[in-house]
């Protein structure tokens, strides 16, 4: 009896089994966070992957937003401790350290975690702006963890033709299950509504009932319990960052030349904020063959 061929079959039951691999996601990975007490969420994948070193400023070298630090630090402090705390929405010129200042708070408030609940440090979960819309999938999976979650979203805009606002919404407030307890949520934009405002216009221009219209798209908003606004910096708190920095890192360097040197550099930099500060202050620091250590 001859030998039956069987690759075409073999052939067949490989591509079948490539079909149902495909169709089939793979199982989700693990998720410790015990790992660190920061992570970046990954939607793709729904992994959470740990942040070994935090690209943070310290507290005391955060000038001229005193008001917004300590209801910011007040809020997290409630809700480290298990009580009521509310979502916050910062908002505001560029580079006044709206992101710095969020993880900031999360640093001081955990320096004692023998001091929180259990004993247990809040973890820190940036969730990018394209992931949006996977916030209510990240929210389940903390939900039935033991610890307490700030979930961040930097420069959290939407435009015209993006949807995915009605998700965050749904997450934020609205939906049957709501917020989870051990959640709260950090957002910083340039925006106050978070929408642009030729976006509502439109609204308000085409639809029959443009008050309903344009109430839809500022209800996100609404779903932050703090706002916190950002101005545009003074050149005093501008030269207080600076020399800020200039004392922390033991820069070298006369005041006078100092003041001088910095307000040339806002002046070529079209504007004074934080960010201008410390740009200036890694040049200074190059200048001086200082390395700005942490």
């Amino acid at each position: 009896m001859a030998d039956l061929d069987l690759k075409p079959l073999t052939d067949r039951l490989d591509r079948l089994i490539a079909l149902i691999e495909r169709a089939v996601p793979p199982p989700r990975p693990a998720i410790n966070v015990d790992l660190a007490d920061a992570f970046v969420w990954h939607a793709a994948s729904g992994s959470l992957q740990p942040v070994a070193k935090v690209n943070r400023v310290e507290m005391m070298l955060l000038k001229g937003v005193d008001r917004v630090r300590d209801i910011l630090v007040e809020n997290t402090e409630r809700f480290a401790r298990g009580l009521p705390a509310n979502n916050v929405l910062l908002w505001g010129a560029r580079g006044m350290g709206k992101s710095s200042l969020v993880k900031a708070a999360h640093a001081t408030v955990n320096q004692n975690p023998s001091a929180l609940p259990g004993g247990h440090a809040m973890k820190l979960i940036e969730i990018h702006r394209e992931d949006i819309d996977s916030l209510p999938e990240l929210m389940t999976i903390v939900r039935g963890i033991d610890r307490r979650f700030i979930l961040f979203c930097d420069d959290l805009s939407f435009d015209n033709d993006d949807t995915s606002y009605k998700s965050l919404k749904a997450a934020l407030d609205g939906g049957v299950e709501g917020r989870p307890a051990n959640v709260v949520f950090y957002a910083t934009s340039n925006r106050r509504h978070l929408l642009p405002r030729d976006m509502m216009e439109n609204e308000r221009s085409t639809a029959i009932n443009p008050h309903e219209a344009v109430e839809e798209k500022v209800s996100l908003s609404d779903r932050f319990g703090l706002w916190l606004g950002f101005h545009k910096c003074s050149q005093d708190d501008y030269l207080a960052m600076v020399l800020g920095y200039a004392e922390h890192f033991g820069l070298d360097i006369a005041p006078e030349t100092l003041q001088a040197e910095a307000l040339e550099w806002s002046t070529t930099r079209g504007a004074r904020s934080g960010r201008v500060a410390w740009q200036y202050v890694q040049d200074l620091a190059g200048r001086l063959g200082v390395a700005l250590a942490d």
